[in-house]
């Protein structure tokens, strides 16, 4: 007798054995992805580190050359001319021991200027690998962590290789070497101050329409020249101070000050350095996040 056309058909080996086939599967990509997922931060640093080798020379020249041209004009030109010391915090020093602290939290702001504005833009619009990043076990905020991180990795590199040179070169920039070398981490708070919102706000660009040539005009330009870079901020109007007490340059040149030769801040003052940098990162890095999860669910 043939079997009934309704008769179901007999379940196969391989349906018996589907349902625990995937469940290993998944507890095998969950295994996997444990990893990436608890040190995806690191993983997106790994990249945007790897990612700088292809201009690796551009940070070296700039890192070694700019702080080198910078100070020998400083201290073979400008110094020359400026023989009365400049009387900072009660403190009387040289004209190239003032600028020095201030240089040295403009290099680590500049890098922060380049790393946090197209690179950034490129990894939502051009080049689109934050969504790779996103596609992975990795988080949306671990991806803003790691190229803050990235980007902190260059500041340092940038900070010591302009301390070692104001150093170990004779310009006498640093009488003060034991603490000197705390002006490596004002330096990195001060760039960080400005890249982390610089980050956010690049995050939240669709479209490159000059903003970023707009940041480095009014912006970058305006803090370099008004923050007390180049003469004491309290030598300017009070109409213009203004841009100092805002700008992360003149906070992180301020401690800088107080470490390579202990310009007299009172310690209230310096906690308000420290203090107002450390908001500017924390609201920065808020944003950012904010910036990156809503920008990578779309």
């Amino acid at each position: 007798m043939s079997a009934s056309p309704s008769a179901p058909f007999p379940a196969s080996s391989s349906d018996a054995t589907a349902p625990s086939d995937l469940d290993a599967l998944r507890a095998e990509a969950f295994a996997w992805a444990r990893r990436p997922r608890r040190f995806g931060t690191w993983y997106v640093t790994e990249h945007m580190v790897r990612a700088m080798r292809a201009y690796g020379w551009t940070i070296v020249v700039g890192a070694i050359g700019q702080p080198i041209l910078y100070l020998l004009g400083l201290a073979v030109g400008l110094a020359a001319l400026i023989q009365v010391p400049i009387v900072d915090h009660g403190v009387a020093v040289s004209y190239l021991m003032f600028v020095a602290p201030a240089l040295l939290a403009t290099a680590t702001i500049s890098v922060a200027s380049e790393e946090m504005t197209y690179p950034v833009l490129a990894g939502f619009k051009w080049r689109r690998y934050f969504y790779g990043f996103s596609a992975s076990p990795l988080s949306s905020p671990q991806i803003a962590a790691g190229v803050i991180a990235g980007a902190t990795a260059r500041m340092v590199v940038a900070a010591v290789a302009y301390y070692l040179i104001v150093w170990l070169l004779p310009f006498g920039a640093v009488p003060h070497p034991g603490t000197g070398w705390l002006a490596i981490l004002a330096g990195v708070l001060a760039g960080l101050a400005f890249g982390v919102p610089l980050l956010a706000y690049a995050g939240s660009i669709e479209d490159d329409r000059g903003q970023f040539a707009l940041v480095q005009r009014f912006v970058f330009m305006p803090m370099f020249l008004f923050s007390g870079t180049f003469y004491p901020l309290d030598t300017l109007p009070v109409w213009l101070q203004w841009i100092g007490w805002v700008s992360p340059l003149w906070h992180g040149a301020e401690l800088g000050r107080v470490a390579t030769y202990g310009a007299a801040v009172p310690p209230w003052m310096i906690a308000v350095h420290i203090g107002y940098l450390v908001a500017l990162v924390v609201v920065g890095a808020v944003w950012a996040r904010r910036v990156f999860v809503e920008r990578l669910a779309k």
